[in-house]
């Protein structure tokens, strides 16, 4: 897949960030983020690696673009065009999405409004909330949490503009530290070890000779969108109409099957078959896929081990999500070391300019990337020190986050993982654990709630896009410099316009804060009770850390060694719930057509399963819309 299916992903004509493309993008970002904001209970569609709703738009411009190649073909929109309105769109996704701004939004006024005698909020933590970063008059909150008002008054403005600007500024130096790791890595990573980037293969081909030419003449293709178009249509209607038959896409739950100890402590163990999860699952490597389910099922063993050895001392045994950040802590370190010899030659460039590294051709200079870096790093600390966090806290704080983030980032250049939750445990939750309350502080730990945005999941983290938008920029030529430019013009339209549309909303309708309930009812507990280091928590978070190394030692030692170590760290995930059986039935189905027919029969059948994941995501967006439009729930294929 490193050259593409079809020829047209070659196209000389290439022609990335022109002044229509950006305006383009910057049209549909509000649309974008307004589906998404608006889209409670219609699908969530930042939730794993690749997005239906960016590939649904794409979709819609490929069909504009058929029309205007008919009429006057001199204005079709090229492959470049289409990828840096695809990446402006990924992006803003990003941003506005399930596990961040739906997050933030919801936070600055919830522990004013919430506040009682009975939970104590206002004596417990009122007094460490930045009143620059929230919302705190009660009465002014009224119209906000009832409804029935309108966001367009000039006090209601005013009470948001200050935090709504202090927060967008925050953001876009947490991105743009982003933007410099990946400008410093993008070299070594793309053109030196040439990572696959396997989820970028459906925009990629998609979009060839401007979306006129390749896949979308495929006829296989089609046939693979119709299955899965044919399914959710069912689906879909099953939803709105009992008596009509569903087909796949539920949710069978194997833990009843089981209801006698130890057995029973599986858990809960769902099995569904989606045809996009198939149909992503194929272009990641065997090994990937095939330790996927297989670590998944670990994690059930090891359940049931504890309830054989009847570990009730220890009653979060086997400790999956700790494991679970030692992993991705791990899969850093190994990202790290695979670089080093790079990452030392940026620094020798950046501050003794003896280097030969070449970097005339990289979205940043790397001198410009790594004291961009940073400085946005020393933005973000001193943001937080006087939001009343200490020095030494922020640091690790986002240290540790960015480490995560450089993991996921790593994962999906190599192995193109379709999911990465590491659901609550981010810094905001580990370094409690590490370090216990106590230590921390109420002022921290307050910051922590509202930090809580970025840190409840990782599912649809902006710094994977951001690379994969860099990778596309080498596969059709588009300067990587103006598509730097065109992110960071994303960045803060995206959050304004997600903060503009959370308002107008709530005004209309009340404002739901079921997202900012997590981190203050957390918050109430470690003052109220404060807790000590959680020695079993590091324990399992080291063992995770060493059992990815020592995975990742046998693949390099022993060449028929089949367990990868992302799949131990990604199994864990709360997604993976839901799409484990999906992925086996796309590992034994790439097997197959490997054993029988070879890498050509391999080949041939890529088409079939990119038309699973476009059908799926193309009716599946359809849903979303009419119920959005309909204000009716309606079927979601994506949970």
């Amino acid at each position: 897949m490193e050259h593409g299916v079809y020829s047209g992903n070659q196209d000389k004509r290439s022609v990335g960030v022109t002044w229509r493309a950006l305006l383009v993008g910057i049209l549909l970002i509000p649309v974008n983020v307004y589906w998404i904001i608006d889209s409670r209970g219609q699908g969530y569609p930042t939730t794993v690696s690749l997005y239906f709703n960016v590939i649904f738009c794409i979709f819609v411009l490929i069909g504009f673009n058929f029309i205007i190649n008919r009429l006057l073909p001199k204005f079709a929109l090229r492959q470049g065009e289409l990828l840096t309105v695809y990446v402006m769109l990924a992006i803003s996704s990003s941003i506005a999405g399930h596990d961040f701004m739906r997050v933030l939004a919801s936070l600055p006024a919830h522990p004013f409004w919430y506040a009682t005698p009975e939970n104590e909020w206002a004596e417990l933590f009122h007094r460490y909330i930045p009143t620059w970063l929230s919302v705190s008059n009660k009465t002014m909150l009224t119209d906000y949490f009832k409804g029935d008002s309108s966001f367009y008054i000039m006090d209601n403005v005013r009470l948001w503009l200050k935090p709504v600007l202090w927060w967008t500024s925050f953001i876009f130096f947490l991105l743009f530290v982003m933007l410099c790791i990946n400008a410093i890595v993008r070299k070594q990573w793309t053109e030196q070890e040439k990572l696959s980037y396997p989820v970028i293969q459906l925009p990629l081909e998609m979009t060839a000779g401007g979306g006129l030419s390749g896949l979308m003449r495929n006829r296989l293709m089609w046939i693979g969108f119709g299955i899965a178009g044919v399914i959710d249509i069912i689906n879909g209607l099953h939803f709105l109409y009992p008596s009509v038959p569903t087909v796949g896409g539920r949710l069978y739950d194997l833990h009843p099957f089981f209801p006698s100890k130890p057995l029973n402590a599986i858990g809960w163990t769902p099995v569904a078959i989606f045809p996009f999860a198939i149909g992503m699952a194929f272009f990641i490597p065997l090994d990937l896929s095939f330790s996927c389910w297989f670590f998944y099922l670990f994690w059930k063993v090891q359940r049931v081990l504890g309830a054989v050895l009847g570990l009730r001392s220890l009653p979060r045994f086997p400790y999956v999500e700790e494991q679970a950040f030692g992993a991705y802590i791990g899969l850093f370190v190994i990202a790290i070391w695979t670089t080093r010899k790079h990452l030392w030659g940026v620094l020798k460039k950046t501050f003794a300019g003896t280097t030969k590294i070449d970097d005339a051709n990289e979205p940043l200079p790397y001198r410009w990337a790594v004291l961009g870096l940073v400085g946005a790093f020393v933005y973000l600390v001193g943001f937080c020190r006087v939001a009343g966090m200490s020095i030494w806290v922020a640091v690790v704080f986002f240290v540790v986050y960015y480490a995560i983030s450089t993991a996921i980032c790593r994962m999906r250049a190599e192995l193109g993982s379709p999911v990465h939750d590491l659901h609550f445990l981010g810094p905001d939750q580990t370094l409690p654990k590490f370090f216990g309350t106590r230590r921390l502080g109420s002022a921290n730990l307050t910051m922590f709630a509202y930090l809580y945005f970025f840190n409840r999941a990782y599912r649809g983290h902006p710094m994977p896009h951001q690379l994969e938008g860099f990778k596309l920029a080498e596969r059709t030529r588009i300067n990587t410099r103006r598509l730097l430019i065109a992110m960071i013009i994303t960045v803060p339209l995206a959050t304004i316009a997600a903060f503009w549309f959370h308002l107008h909303i709530s005004y209309n309708t009340g404002a739901h804060s079921w997202f900012a309930w997590e981190p203050f009812n957390r918050l109430q507990r470690f003052l109220s009770a404060p807790q000590p280091p959680d020695y079993a928590a590091t324990i399992a978070s080291s063992a995770g850390l060493l059992s990815t190394l020592l995975l990742m030692v046998m693949r390099i030692k022993v060449f028929w060694w089949p367990f990868h170590p992302a799949g131990y760290a990604v199994s864990s995930s709360w997604s993976m719930n839901v799409f484990w059986f999906s992925i086996m039935i796309s590992f034994f189905a790439k097997w197959i057509i490997l054993k029988i027919g070879g890498i050509k029969s391999h080949r041939q059948a890529i088409p079939f399963f990119l038309g699973l994941i476009l059908g799926e995501f193309i009716i599946g967006s359809i849903w979303s819309i009419i119920g959005i439009s309909m204000h009716i729930p309606t079927y979601r294929f994506l949970y």
